[in-house]
């Protein structure tokens, strides 16, 4: 059995690049699939957020629309509500690398909100890197690499080879000329490779232990590769 570590957003607003706050949090089927998966392999999970509150789910992600149908969309809600992990969590200053074997890192908008800038998230996001743990970020997940700087100013995931949510699925999604920031760009901009594969379609890069899926439907995938690494 493995211990994986959660890190999650404490945001449910994305603040826009004219001011206003976008209602966000989590996107749910990039948490729950995962999770659903490493329980089935016997794993345990722990959730860590900034300041350690609940984190909270993006409401348009437990539409019938966002899961391919209602069936599914109450089967993803079910397990936000009722998963005592999601419910809580620990704080980000208060994680023990040490004590896990693996982090993962659901999207949604709220990572660009609060874990681009967390240091505890870019303290353990690095530690993690450093020491060759299995590291699992998909969507919007990677805009907490960002915050994974090392003592000299370097970006601790440099020069990896990732894919995470594109400029041009944002433009779809009608985000891109709202945002203050673009994902792919501003990953592009400390260093990493960011590989598009087809918007909205299943894709995952690993490169040495480091896992990341585009979009949403890239979790189940990516949740499989990161148990091939716990073996």
């Amino acid at each position: 059995m493995a211990k994986i570590l959660f890190v999650m957003t404490g945001a449910d607003q994305w603040t826009l690049a004219d001011g206003t706050k976008h209602p966000t949090g989590y996107w749910a089927d990039e948490a729950v699939a995962p999770y659903e998966a490493f329980k089935a392999a016997g794993h345990e999970i722990t959730v860590a957020t900034p300041g350690g509150v609940v984190p909270p789910v993006d409401a348009a992600s437990l539409s019938p629309e966002a899961n391919g149908g209602p069936e599914n969309a109450a089967r993803i809600r079910s397990v936000a509500e009722t998963a005592a992990e999601f419910h809580a969590p620990i704080a980000l200053s208060e994680v023990r690398l040490d004590e896990y074997d693996a982090v993962h890192v659901p999207g949604g908008h709220g990572p660009m909100e609060d874990l681009a800038v967390d240091a505890d998230s870019g303290r353990i996001l690095t530690l993690a890197v450093r020491s060759g743990m299995p590291v699992s970020v998909v969507c919007h997940g990677p805009a907490a690499l960002l915050a994974a700087v090392t003592e000299d100013g370097t970006h601790a995931y440099a020069g990896y080879r990732i894919t995470a949510f594109t400029n041009e699925e944002e433009t779809m999604a009608g985000n891109a000329d709202k945002a203050k920031w673009l994902l792919q760009d501003r990953l592009t901009e400390a260093g990493l490779t960011v590989l598009v594969g087809e918007p909205f379609a299943p894709h995952v890069e690993v490169d040495r232990n480091v896992i990341t899926g585009q979009n949403p439907a890239s979790s189940g995938p990516l949740a499989d590769e990161l148990l091939k690494k716990l073996g």
